[in-house]
């Protein structure tokens, strides 16, 4: 319903799927998935590679590409319908992600449905056995993720000779996982005659040069501008502390308008720590990334597709297989290193036509990923100014005017918010800069933890940490509860003696052990 609500908004009304000439039993799947209008990437597409020729697609994420290749390769497969032989598929997609080729193989399973046609999808993770055994039988469409495909090509399980259609999904983030030699030594196995389909959202030189050794004389097809993000998406950018991010993430879902959102991080090890630091809060998270097994990264991304996690946070692997109605916002915890990358994390929202913001954190040491980012886009994305904008959050005036971005109850960052909230050393001389107009400071008391500033009680969480006291400091008060305490102190000696009712200290004789294991005096003997 998502790539049917797009087509009527940007599709050419004059089209229709029928007007292609497409297999009935496509149109009849079509029907059922709700697709009626083209969109523009469809539109453009479809006639050429049902036509047989070479393509080069470029185009934004979520406009409909699958479709694109899907549709006119299943009407070919139907028109010359030929049994397969064992180990063996008449057509082959290469996807950067296990996410993504599971999508590309579903989607093929979808408008299929009426044909018959094996489908299957091969990537790491998984136990080699039913994989074999699928390829074994011999296939129509085969999905799969470089590295696995290489390793069932050198145990011989599968053979590439019959493979009449070769088609290349996301090629700019083949080049940016370093797969570019495994297609190579992939497209060498296949036949010289052959239909090549080429998709990218960006085509930056390297890729330029690898579709001109894959492509015969293509099509191209350009429904957007390089590197350009879609318009429906709101952003924006927070100038914030990297310490304070956690935090500050915690405090935007207190909008009830962030119903479904991915947060994308550089790192697994951050995702984890992110995804964790938000379980503390209340929110709803899990975190997807390389080091989870597969069954892992299934059951997350299935528990975020059926609305019981919220949250979703991953790192760039997840930016370009993850599919999922109605992601309201993307948050870029972490500016991705490479710009283009920024475009197919936020591509993740505003999906066939919706609407969806992306919400950028930006820290100081971050300003020239943001320009880089500004540049490739053509754009200048927008500050947001976190204490007078309600869309983020909610966020409590007075904290933010304060600086401080956690809440008492969220668990402590391990950096730099215990170093930023600590108050000043002197308190007496905090105490007159009160009285003169001065602003209150917050002030650690004696055997206070250092992690909690402006409160004498010792927190069981060192997280817990109370925001300022807004009680201004009485340094008289203070230097006679001090002289109170002092008086009350009961009398001893660091001699290990014992107080007397008259405050005398009574000796233990010479050369006897004292109780405390001899510490405070030497014992002679």
């Amino acid at each position: 319903m998502r790539v049917a609500a797009y087509a009527k908004e940007h599709g050419s009304m004059s089209t229709t799927f029928e007007s292609f000439g497409l297999n009935k039993a496509l149109l009849q799947a079509l029907t059922t998935e709700g697709y009626t209008v083209p969109t523009p990437i469809q539109a453009q597409a479809i006639p050429s590679v049902m036509l047989g020729k070479d393509l080069l697609g470029i185009a934004q994420t979520g406009t409909g590409k699958t479709a694109a290749f899907a549709l006119p390769i299943l009407h070919r497969l139907a028109e010359n319908r030929v049994a397969p032989l064992p180990r063996t598929t008449r057509c082959l997609i290469l996807s950067p992600t296990r996410e993504l080729a599971s999508q590309i193989a579903d989607s093929f399973k979808a408008y299929g449905r009426h044909l018959g046609f094996k489908v299957a999808v091969v990537f790491g993770g998984v136990k080699y056995g039913p994989q074999e055994r699928a390829i074994q039988a011999g296939l129509d469409v085969l999905v799969a993720t470089p590295g696995r495909l290489l390793d069932h090509m050198q145990q011989k399980t599968l053979d590439l000779s019959s493979t009449e259609i070769f088609v290349l999904d996301e090629a700019d983030q083949m080049l940016d996982l370093g797969f570019v030699k495994p297609i190579r030594q992939i497209v060498s196995r296949i036949p010289a005659k052959r239909q090549n389909l080429f998709f990218s959202a960006t085509m930056p030189t390297e890729i330029g040069k690898l579709a001109g050794e894959l492509l015969k004389d293509p099509i191209k097809v350009q429904v957007t501008p390089q590197s350009t993000t879609v318009e429906r998406i709101n952003q924006s950018v927070i100038h914030v502390e990297q310490g304070r991010k956690r935090a500050l993430l915690t405090e935007m879902f207190a909008d009830d308008n962030f119903t479904r959102c991915l947060v994308f991080t550089k790192t697994k090890h951050g995702a984890d720590k992110v995804a964790a630091y938000l379980e503390a809060g209340g929110v709803q998270a899990g975190a997807i990334h390389g080091n989870k097994s597969q069954p892992q990264r299934e059951r997350t991304l299935a528990a975020f597709k059926a609305g019981k996690l919220r949250v979703l946070v991953a790192t760039d692997i997840a930016a370009r297989g993850i599919d999922v109605d109605g992601v309201s916002h993307v948050v870029n915890f972490e500016l991705p290193f490479v710009p283009e990358a920024y475009v197919h994390r936020i591509g993740r929202t505003a999906r066939a036509g919706a609407d969806g913001s992306a919400i950028s954190f930006v820290a100081g040491d971050e300003m020239k990923l943001l320009k880089d980012i500004e540049k490739v886009t053509r754009q200048k994305i927008p500050a947001t100014d976190r204490r007078n904008d309600k869309s983020l959050g909610l966020l409590d005036q007075s904290i933010m005017a304060a600086g401080v971005g956690a809440k008492a109850s969220m668990p402590d960052d391990g950096r730099g918010d215990r170093q930023q909230q600590r108050g000043p050393r002197n308190p007496r001389r905090d105490g007159v800069k009160k009285e003169h107009g001065g602003q209150p400071h917050r002030v650690r008391g004696k055997g206070a933890p250092r992690g909690g500033q402006g409160d004498r009680t010792h927190h069981a969480d060192r997280g817990d940490r109370p925001l300022a006291s807004t009680q201004p400091f009485d340094p008289l008060a203070a230097d006679r509860a001090r002289s109170a305490a002092i008086a009350n102190r009961p009398t001893s000696s660091h001699q290990g003696g014992e107080a007397k009712p008259d405050g005398e200290i009574r000796r233990r004789p010479r050369g006897r052990r004292p109780s405390n294991g001899g510490k405070g005096y030497a014992a002679k003997g």
